[in-house]
């Protein structure tokens, strides 16, 4: 079962969120359920490849990834890169969610679960308290996996109608170096940038609109950057 760390201090979280607009909180989960949720995304084979095109999104499975040929996926990549240079793009592996609005599913799936543990009340109050919006409603989410050279650039998050007050990073990677990328970046005036890199069990919860991105993995990375990602959202 997905249960909470203990000894969470909220008052101090909530005092780095109004003083930065972003905090971490390690570890987020009891250590068990962390483990557990790792090792269902490592054995999981239903990834798919989410690129996008300006507004439009691609999934693309690793069935369908492995039969292109070579120049199919040479053709796809300097798309990719080429998206990256002026505009905003993405590409990374990812396991859709139900919201946390959605009952919690059936089966042995533990992440399937992520959003409807969030949009219960011991922790959606947790996090109401943590970022000062009361009115929070719920959760969504998807596990994300980025390999080498996957990437998203930077973006806001305010997309109107989606009520959303913060956004969320839950890392699942016990071993990662600064040097393989994947950091989450806060952009701020004069091109500057401050960060948090990967790491194993902890929650980074940030207000929306705040633009950030996630830094290009490099392909030395001797493992997939692991996470669930999502918004916490009002109903409107």
């Amino acid at each position: 079962m997905l249960t909470l760390a203990n000894n969470i201090d909220v008052a101090a979280a909530n005092a780095a969120f109004a003083r930065d607009g972003h905090v971490r909180l390690q570890p987020f989960l009891a250590e068990a359920a962390a483990i557990a949720c790792l090792a269902e995304m490592k054995r999981r084979s239903d990834w798919v490849q989410v690129i996008n095109s300006g507004d439009k999104v691609f999934e693309l499975s690793r069935e369908t990834r492995a039969a292109m040929t070579a120049t199919q996926r040479d053709g796809l990549e300097q798309a990719v890169l080429a998206g990256a240079q002026t505009g905003f793009q993405y590409r990374y592996e990812a396991l859709r969610l139900p919201d946390g609005t959605a009952p919690p599913p059936a089966g042995d799936s533990l992440i399937a679960g992520w959003p409807a543990f969030l949009s219960g009340a011991e922790v959606r109050g947790l996090l109401q308290a943590i970022t000062g919006a009361a009115d929070i409603a719920f959760a969504d989410g998807q596990a994300t996996a980025y390999g080498p050279g996957d990437f998203l650039t930077g973006h806001d998050d305010a997309v109107s109608g989606k009520h959303r007050r913060a956004a969320y990073v839950f890392s699942l990677n016990p071993l990662w170096r600064v040097e393989w990328g994947g950091l989450l970046l806060f952009h701020a005036d004069g091109n500057r940038v401050h960060g948090v890199a990967p790491d194993f069990n902890s929650l980074d919860i940030f207000a929306v609109p705040q633009m950030h991105s996630v830094s290009m993995v490099t392909g030395s990375v001797p493992n997939r950057r692991y996470s669930i990602t999502g918004w916490l959202r009002a109903n409107g």
